[in-house]
């Protein structure tokens, strides 16, 4: 695929993340696609109010730890992921954000979000794990824990 003009100026590069070295001791770099992908992972995985000198970044999924899964959390949530990405990435379109309890037992769900490169026009996808705490059943009365 080539690239006209600008565009990939536009995408830029980026420190890897976590922040690393390459192999000749410099601060390890990523580009394209990749720098793209590092961000939306930034932006899904730092909750709102996390940064003291920019409270309003980040995304509001992680105020859905403690919430049962249901249709309306996952609404929600895909909700949240899309005004975030629409926010803080202007690099990307979101088409579409979808929301698996696969692994609800294990205390993960999948955000599945579709996006395209804006410059490029460029279809990608991006799996995001979740993590939270599942609802654990209520423990039997004992007097060990203040039952009967």
């Amino acid at each position: 695929m080539t690239v006209q003009g600008n565009d990939i100026d536009f995408i830029g590069a980026g420190w890897n993340y976590p922040l690393g070295t390459d192999a000749t001791g410099g601060v390890a770099l990523v580009t394209r696609d990749r720098e793209i992908e590092q961000a939306i992972r930034l932006i899904l995985g730092t909750a709102v109010g996390e940064r003291p000198m920019r409270p309003e970044f980040g995304c509001r999924i992680h105020d859905h730890v403690f919430n049962t899964p249901s249709s309306a959390t996952a609404g929600q949530i895909a909700y949240d992921v899309r005004q975030a990405l629409d926010r803080w990435e202007p690099r990307i379109d979101v088409l579409d954000v979808g929301v698996g309890f696969d692994a609800m037992a294990s205390g993960v769900l999948y955000i599945d979000i579709r996006y395209s490169i804006r410059s490029l026009n460029d279809p990608r996808n991006l799996v995001f794990p979740f993590y939270v705490i599942p609802a654990t059943p209520e423990l039997p009365a004992t007097p060990e824990n203040g039952g009967a």
